[in-house]
């Protein structure tokens, strides 16, 4: 039960962070600065979105519940959201709307806190991302040890992000165009399946009360 729920969370946790298709749009961002502000900026960022999953993860179904939103509801809302996403990703949107945003940021803040926005939020710890992580702390059903293992995941997850930033250009050289598509398809594909598991979860929660 643990070892489905780890491997369940971690392709979750990276298809949403979705760390290969942010190796062109750090290279934008970061144009014009040397290895030493790269590697700075790759590791604020880290943090910083770190510090988002982290705090959804663990306080974001106590923030539904005050709101008066259930779980199951927002397993389906959540799972609607992730399905669009990895829609956007099979039919070649996501990027596209990811280096829009990177574009504005460039022009109006000029790189200024460029780690904080738009890296960190919101291509990093975007909707997606943050959706499955609470989704994820609501299968863990309050489990301290299913909330640890949660947090090394999404460490684990935002050192990808911050592996991939470090080797950017050689990432995104070896993938090249070709690459970069069929990854980003073929990731779309895996979240699709796991967004359609999440809102089958929330009716079947919705329903078990009408059936006892």
């Amino acid at each position: 039960m643990l070892f489905d729920y780890i491997s369940a969370a971690l392709v979750t946790l990276l298809v949403t962070l979705d760390p290969p298709a942010l190796a062109p749009i750090f290279i934008s961002l970061t144009r014009g600065m040397n290895a030493d502000e790269r590697k700075r900026v790759a590791i604020r960022a880290a943090i910083i979105a770190f510090c988002i999953l982290a705090f959804f993860g663990l306080g974001g179904e106590v923030l539904l519940r005050l709101l008066g939103i259930g779980i199951p509801a927002f397993r389906i809302s959540g799972g609607l959201l992730l399905f669009w996403i990895a829609f956007e990703m099979v039919f070649e949107r996501r990027n596209e709307r990811k280096q829009h945003t990177a574009d504005i940021a460039i022009t109006e803040d000029h790189i200024r806190n460029v780690a904080a926005f738009p890296l960190a939020i919101p291509l990093m710890a975007g909707p997606g991302a943050l959706t499955a992580t609470i989704l994820l702390a609501g299968r863990a059903s309050g489990d301290p040890v299913y909330l640890g293992f949660l947090l090394v995941l999404i460490a684990l997850g935002v050192t990808s992000c911050f592996v991939v930033f470090l080797a950017a250009e050689r990432v995104s050289r070896m993938l090249g165009v070709t690459g970069n598509i069929v990854l980003s398809r073929l990731l779309g594909v895996i979240l699709a399946g796991l967004a359609v598991q999440f809102i089958i979860d929330g009716v079947v929660a919705l329903l078990r009360p009408a059936a006892l």
